[in-house]
């Protein structure tokens, strides 16, 4: 049984900015299937503290229950 997870996050992680689609039920204006429920936002964050804690609050605001994440570079 393949497992569903209704509020999910992608994060793809540079070193100045990470872009983060969040999934959440409900209608996607932009979907050309006017009757998807699925509802996704791309958002941009800054590298420094202080916009990785926004991050995670907004994650924690739209419920997310599970993120995924891509680095881009190099991180040693």
């Amino acid at each position: 049984m393949e497992e569903m997870h209704p509020r999910c996050a992608g994060i793809d992680i540079g070193k100045k900015f990470a872009k983060v689609c969040v999934r959440t039920p409900g209608v996607n204006p932009h979907s050309r299937r006017a009757k998807e429920r699925i509802s996704e936002v791309v958002t941009t964050w800054g590298s420094m503290t202080n916009t990785i804690l926004a991050l995670r609050e907004h994650l924690i605001e739209q419920q997310v229950t599970l993120v995924l994440m891509e680095a881009t570079s190099d991180y040693w």
